[in-house]
């Protein structure tokens, strides 16, 4: 087969289809400090001004051939449009990697909650729409141009006080219920805003719900339902990627109904295959930081191999990739793909 473009490659395995071999790309951030160094910009910058976050989301394609371009960096845009104060850490330095922050939440109960009118122009959803229109013109004919929103549990966490988050879960399930509901109403008409602008896929970040914090039981009776009404909703293709270990909620997982899971390190994803057989799409699940920051191009070249004959559709990181990833080590991470993901 001829070889594809990543953008072309990345439709195929989306469709079903066979592509000329696996994609390495993410639906997560992975800005580097080498990228960063291209344009002389520091951390707090690109969260803020669009042309930055564009620039900055475009250098892990252009700089290692890794196959997407993915912005915003960090988990704050829906919580800031809902009335959570964010920090910026616009006072550290160039060289320092502070993602931003909730300093004040917003929403203790369901009536706390207040959804703008227009949400393309509150908070920072311009900068991240102007965002995604000028990585389009970059580099949007050669890879795939994303966003991701947050799944409405860890957007309760984000706007909420977390620990009395997790005592209502228990507590008052109908209240964290009525929450969750109106936050699906809201993520799904942001993420209709984001497909209008032209990306090429979405990610549901629903990181505040793993086994290692709730109970499968727990997700299966409070997170999932709102996260397959959130799927029934939002445009395709899209992803949901759950962080922790998933290993006893793949199967839950799969039934929220996207087109596709993402699942980390510690999820065994050669038993997550046997659980949902061969026509599921599953992407993962190399260790962002233990690997790709701490080990060599020799252990990622292992890491590779490992999710490939775990039986991935895609070789993607477990989560963000932390900024400070060596170059060698991004290099070696899409050189393996190329190299061992050849179907």
């Amino acid at each position: 087969m001829e070889e594809l473009t990543s953008k072309e490659r990345i439709k195929k395995i989306f469709a079903g289809e066979k592509p000329d071999r696996l994609a390495c790309f993410s639906g997560m951030g992975n800005v580097t400090v080498e990228g960063l160094s291209r344009y002389d910009y520091a951390f707090y910058e690109i969260h803020l001004d669009p042309e930055k976050m564009a620039n900055a989301a475009c250098t892990s394609y252009e700089l290692y051939g890794f196959e997407c371009a993915v912005a915003p960096f960090d988990l704050g845009v829906e919580a800031e449009v809902l009335g959570a104060e964010m920090n910026f850490y616009t006072h550290k330095g160039k060289k320092d990697i502070v993602y931003p922050t909730v300093k004040k939440k917003s929403v203790e109960k369901p009536e706390d909650i207040r959804i703008p009118e227009k949400i393309e122009e509150s908070g920072r959803v311009p900068v991240v729409l102007k965002a995604i229109e000028l990585m389009k013109e970059k580099v949007g004919d050669e890879v795939p141009v994303a966003t991701y929103i947050l799944g409405p549990y860890t957007l309760a966490g984000q706007v909420m006080d977390l620990e009395y988050l997790l005592k209502s879960s228990f507590k008052k399930p109908d209240m964290v219920g009525e929450i969750l509901s109106t936050f699906v109403d809201f993520l799904s008409e942001l993420g209709k805003i984001y497909s209008s602008a032209g990306i090429d896929y979405l990610t549901v970040r629903e990181m505040g719900a793993p086994t290692d914090v709730l109970s499968p039981r727990m997700f299966r009776n409070l997170i999932q339902p709102y996260l397959k009404e959130l799927f029934s909703k939002l445009p395709e293709p899209n992803v949901l990627h759950i962080c922790g270990d998933t290993n006893a909620i793949v199967e839950l997982m799969w039934e929220c109904g996207a087109n596709a899971i993402s699942v980390e390190q510690k999820n065994d994803v050669a038993k997550t295959r046997e659980k949902l057989g061969d026509e599921a799409l599953i992407f993962g699940n190399i260790d962002p930081f233990g690997t790709l920051v701490q080990g060599t191009p020799d252990d990622i070249r292992q890491a590779v191999k490992n999710a490939i004959e775990g039986g991935v559709n895609s070789v993607w990181p477990g989560c963000d990739i932390w900024p400070a990833v060596p170059a060698e080590n991004m290099k070696a991470l899409v050189n393996s793909v190329r190299e061992l993901g050849k179907l």
